[in-house]
């Protein structure tokens, strides 16, 4: 983890927590009541992806009587990354200073946002994880564990992150962060939208700081984990692993050719 060296932070500003939805009408209500008790002064962005079940309808409904909810209407789905740049963008273009990640099913505690939030104040990123101490998981398979565990530890070992949970969706940037890591050039859809961003977030020597949370899993509704969004976060870390690999390789032949 970057340490960050001297750095002084500038105030937070507005807070806008992106929810991207597709198929979350029984959860939209309760997650969006739980942000707006948890912190009163954010900002949310509901990004729903045409959700079929009513989604959408459900969220405009909570925005019609609610000043500091907004929907973000997105033609289908497209993938987790799509709706997450998607609402960046938007929250960029609004004068938002932090900017969320948080899923909609309860998994990412809103309750737990105030510590993500507080640590942001001496951060340029915060990462709720789940493998840090007094981090934790409930409900999961060990299957699921075991899956999420090896997915973190592969991308770290590949792509030399000093990072404990690589993988993890529950995070709070500040604007200025997003601003630097490159976002027009982001291609991943999938759960490697999550390595990407926090690769690129090492790369530039962002101070990265991980908070524990307790991760739930969800009660209600599908998960939206598939096969192909597996093999999408294999092969695209392997390719920025020996991408990274190479140029590394590249600089010290270089080097040596000017002696």
């Amino acid at each position: 983890m970057n340490d960050g060296g001297q750095r002084r932070y500038g105030p937070l500003g507005r807070a806008l927590v992106i929810i991207p939805t597709y198929n979350e009408a029984e959860n939209i209500k309760p997650i969006v009541a739980r942000v707006r008790a948890s912190v009163p002064d954010a900002h949310i962005l509901v990004a729903d992806d045409n959700s079929p079940d009513g989604t959408g309808k459900f969220a405009d409904e909570l925005a019609a009587g609610d000043d500091h909810v907004h929907v973000l209407h997105r033609k289908g789905k497209e993938g987790l990354g799509a709706a997450y740049l998607a609402g960046f963008r938007w929250g960029i273009e609004h004068d938002f200073g932090v900017l969320v990640e948080m899923d909609a099913d309860g998994s990412h505690q809103p309750e737990e946002l105030p510590r993500l939030l507080t640590a942001l104040k001496g951060a340029d990123l915060v990462l709720g994880s789940r493998w840090v101490p007094g981090g934790r998981i409930v409900n999961w398979p060990k299957s699921r564990e075991v899956i999420s565990r090896g997915g973190s530890l592969y991308s770290r070992v590949l792509l030399d992150l000093p990072l404990r949970d690589v993988t993890g969706g529950y995070r709070a940037f500040r604007r200025e962060t997003l601003e630097g890591l490159g976002l027009d050039d982001v291609v991943s859809a999938g759960y490697c939208f999550q390595v990407d961003l926090a690769r690129r977030a090492v790369a530039a020597g962002f101070h990265v700081v991980e908070v524990p949370i307790t991760f739930v899993e969800r009660e209600i509704g599908d998960s939206k984990m598939s096969k192909d969004i597996l093999v999408e976060a294999v092969w695209r870390v392997a390719g920025w692993g020996i991408g990274d690999r190479a140029r590394k390789v590249g600089k010290l032949l270089g080097r040596g050719s000017a002696r």
